[in-house]
């Protein structure tokens, strides 16, 4: 019997960004792999085995799952958000090239998630309107000299900027270097967004801009988007305000 594994996006927060579909997989596995805090975020379900293990683990759980599903076991691997967002998908696509034949030989499926730029943009209006990219600050596996040359090559070509894992106890001074590189591109007053828990208990939605941005206020919980020239903050009377990019570019200059 082939076995089949299933990487699972399990979205923000809560159940209700849970798509039917990936609460459908869930339901049906026989064991479940993931970092302990995203596992306590599935249901228990009755003879369902559970593996956790720790957040920079990666590898290690995608082939632990591999091979427990090469034994001829329905098994599930969850990630928070999307699971091909910096997150389990693609670390178990790197076990299968490098491990046994056997392990290409499993019916494996991607179940899509919502990631945290698509939930915090939700939040705020609409950031992501036009062309943008995402960028991790973490340097755990990529050096920081190629993070900045991200950094510059986006902001220079004008695109709005997400920025997962922004900060952590071992980099916390990663954040406020990208910002002040930033500024060496983008306005004063390019307006900033930072979604923190976003579909948990204690979300936060604060719309600043880049001279003023904190980055002692993000977390690793908290999703920054960084806009471009073109995006615009609108002030509504009694409501908090709707951050969005235009459709249309504008005329670039010969």
């Amino acid at each position: 019997m082939t076995g089949r594994l299933a990487v699972v996006g399990l979205g923000p927060g809560d159940t209700r960004y849970l798509t039917p579909e990936a609460d459908e997989v869930l339901s049906t596995v026989e064991a479940l792999y993931g970092y302990g805090p995203y596992l306590d975020r599935v249901a228990q379900r009755a003879g369902q085995s559970r593996h956790a293990s720790d957040n920079r683990e990666e590898r290690r759980r995608a082939a632990a799952a591999l091979r427990h599903a090469a034994q001829g076991a329905n098994v599930a691997v969850v990630s928070s958000g999307d699971p091909g967002v910096f997150a389990m998908a693609a670390a178990v696509c790197e076990e299968i090239e490098s491990g046994p034949e056997s392990w290409r030989a499993l019916d494996l499926k991607i179940v899509p998630g919502i990631t945290a730029m698509l939930a915090v943009a939700a939040r705020i209006g609409a950031p992501l309107g036009h062309d943008f990219c995402v960028l991790s600050l973490s340097d755990n596996l990529k050096p920081w000299e190629l993070i900045e040359q991200r950094l510059d090559a986006a902001a220079g070509a004008g695109f709005v900027i997400a920025l997962y894992n922004p900060v952590s106890r071992a980099r916390p001074w990663q954040l406020g270097t990208a910002i002040e590189r930033l500024q060496r591109h983008l306005p004063r007053s390019t307006p900033v967004v930072f979604g923190r828990a976003i579909g948990r208990p204690g979300e936060e939605v604060n719309v600043t801009t880049l001279d003023a941005a904190d980055a002692n206020s993000a977390d690793m919980t908290t999703l920054i988007i960084i806009g471009s020239r073109a995006t615009r903050v609108i002030a509504r009377p009694g409501r908090g305000p709707l951050v969005y990019t235009p459709r249309a570019a504008a005329e670039v200059s010969a």
